[in-house]
C-alpha cells in the first residue's frame, strides 16, 4: 500500500470515513494506483476545492483570565508548605495549581476538625471576650481607690479624702498605662 487508507486518512484530516468515501466516489481525492490515498496531493486538491467559509474549524478552547490573586495565593500556599512557586509575574502550572489546592483542601479540613474539637474559638467571639474582660478589671479598680482609702488612711493615721485622692491617681496612672496594650490575636 502506497499511501493512505480511508480509515487513517479520515483520522488524518478530521472527517468521518463516510465523507472520505463521498470525496473518494467524487474524485475529490488522488488515489495511487492501489486505490489508496495520496495524502499531500489529496490536501492540496481538497484545499482547492473546499469553499473556506463551509469548513468546521476546530473549537478553540475558552480560557478564562486567571485573577492575579488567585495565582498569588496559590505561590503563597505552596511558600508555607516549603514547595517551589513560580516568580510572581510568571505562569503556574497546572500541577502547582492542583497541589495548592489540595494543600488548601487539607488545612481547611484541619482547621475544621480542630473547631469542631473545641481547639479553636471564635475571633470575634474571642477579641469580644477579651474587651469584656478587660472592661470588668478597669472597672474593679476605678472603683477601688473609694473602697480602701478609708481602712489604708485609718492604718496610716492620715485624712481618708487626702488618701483616695493619692489612691485615685496612681490607679489612673497604672490604668493609662495599660490601655496602650493592644491584644494581638493572630
Amino acid at each position: 500500500m502506497e499511501g493512505l487508507s480511508e480509515r487513517q486518512y479520515a483520522a488524518r484530516v478530521g472527517l468521518s470515513r463516510g465523507a472520505i468515501q463521498k470525496a473518494k466516489a467524487t474524485g475529490r481525492l488522488v488515489l495511487h494506483e492501489d486505490g489508496s490515498i495520496d495524502a499531500e496531493a489529496s490536501d492540496a486538491l481538497r484545499a482547492q476545492a473546499t469553499d473556506p467559509s463551509k469548513t468546521r474549524k476546530a473549537p478553540q478552547p475558552k480560557l478564562k483570565p486567571v485573577p492575579e490573586a488567585a495565582v498569588s495565593a496559590v505561590g503563597d500556599t505552596l511558600r508555607e508548605q516549603g514547595m517551589a512557586a513560580p516568580p510572581v509575574g510568571s505562569g503556574t502550572t497546572f500541577l502547582q495549581a492542583k497541589t495548592a489546592n489540595e494543600v488548601l483542601k487539607a488545612q481547611e479540613r484541619r482547621l475544621r476538625l480542630q473547631k469542631l474539637k473545641g481547639e479553636l474559638i471564635d475571633r470575634a467571639r474571642a477579641l469580644s471576650l477579651v474587651f469584656r474582660l478587660a472592661r470588668q478589671e478597669r472597672d474593679v479598680w476605678v472603683n477601688w481607690p473609694a473602697r480602701a482609702a478609708a481602712l489604708m488612711a485609718a492604718d496610716l493615721g492620715v485624712e481618708p479624702a487626702v488618701m483616695q485622692k493619692v489612691l485615685e491617681k496612681h490607679v489612673r496612672a497604672q490604668l493609662d498605662e495599660l490601655a496602650e496594650i493592644k491584644p494581638d490575636l493572630r
